[in-house]
């Protein structure tokens, strides 16, 4: 009688619902970067900046620097530099993702924008990487417009360490590609809704778009890894690296790459590659 009745009890429980862990709110992300152009404005540029980088966080200026480094020194507040979100995501851990949006300076439009946010242990947000493509704003949403999210991951590697010996090897073959042929490379890798940016023409939000922002690129790129991190889930990873190619007047030029990578259920696809080109150096 009491082995049935515990059988009945156990058949119960497995009957019950399962109760799924909650899925991350991509708005937490949105709602950092917010905080982040708010204080822009109340505190200047520079102090922002500081405030909501993470200790690990880097800029361009133009190689890889520690943020923390870069806005050490107090300036001047300087002129307004406005900016807001309309794109996101977040892994399905909730303590990886990105924004990208419009910006304006001095009150005249500038370029896009684009930012990694990392969860930090007290909960709160802080950007790993800040820096942007030349892309031209005409066109997009204003300010507290409606942000569009990015799907979730399909996949999940289960730990950071086998997301990113995992993104490695796709970050390999793209590379190996766009020694031949770099347009080949990137749609051999990218997801259905990827955004690639580089250009000064505006962000593309369609294939053939997105196309066209590729023919603008090298043909033939050399792709140099530095780092990046994966979420807890090893479902979404951020890289970034050297790039050189020849330009088109035939002298040599470099630059730096930054992507996220998502895990889709066909594998590891970029979902967002930005190809920024280090300025000339200056001449003696």
């Amino acid at each position: 009688m009491k082995s049935s009745s515990l059988a009945l009890v156990a058949a119960c429980l497995l009957a019950l619902p399962a109760f799924a862990a909650p899925k991350a709110d991509p708005a937490e992300v949105v709602a950092a970067e917010r905080a982040f152009a708010a204080d822009g404005l109340a505190l200047g540029v520079q102090a922002s900046f500081y405030k909501h980088s993470a200790p690990e966080g880097i800029v361009l200026s133009p190689d890889p620097t520690l943020a923390k480094a870069a806005f050490a020194e107090p300036r001047p507040k300087g002129p307004d530099l406005v900016w807001w979100p309309l794109w996101a995501g977040v892994a399905q851990s909730g303590d990886l993702g990105f924004t990208t949006g419009p910006y304006a300076f001095g009150g005249k439009p500038g370029a896009w924008y684009f930012t990694v946010w990392a969860k930090q242990p007290d909960g709160s947000w802080k950007w790993l990487f800040d820096g942007g493509p030349p892309s031209d704003p005409t066109g997009a949403a204003p300010k507290d417009s409606p942000v569009a999210y990015a799907r979730a991951s399909a996949r999940k590697a289960g730990s950071p360490a086998k997301a990113m010996t995992e993104v490695s090897r796709a970050e390999t073959a793209l590379a190996a590609a766009a020694r031949k042929d770099v347009k080949g490379a990137y749609l051999a890798h990218i997801s259905t809704d990827a955004r690639v940016v580089g250009s000064k023409a505006r962000p593309p939000v369609d294939r053939a778009g997105l196309e066209a922002e590729l023919d603008t690129r090298p043909q033939q790129i050399l792709f140099a890894p530095i780092g990046g991190q994966a979420s807890a889930a090893g479902d979404l990873a951020w890289t970034y690296g050297n790039a050189n190619w020849t330009a088109a007047d035939g002298k040599p030029a470099r630059g730096h790459y930054v992507r996220i990578w998502r895990y889709d259920s066909e594998g590891w696809r970029l979902l967002y590659d930005q190809l920024l080109a280090a300025p000339p150096p200056k001449a003696s």
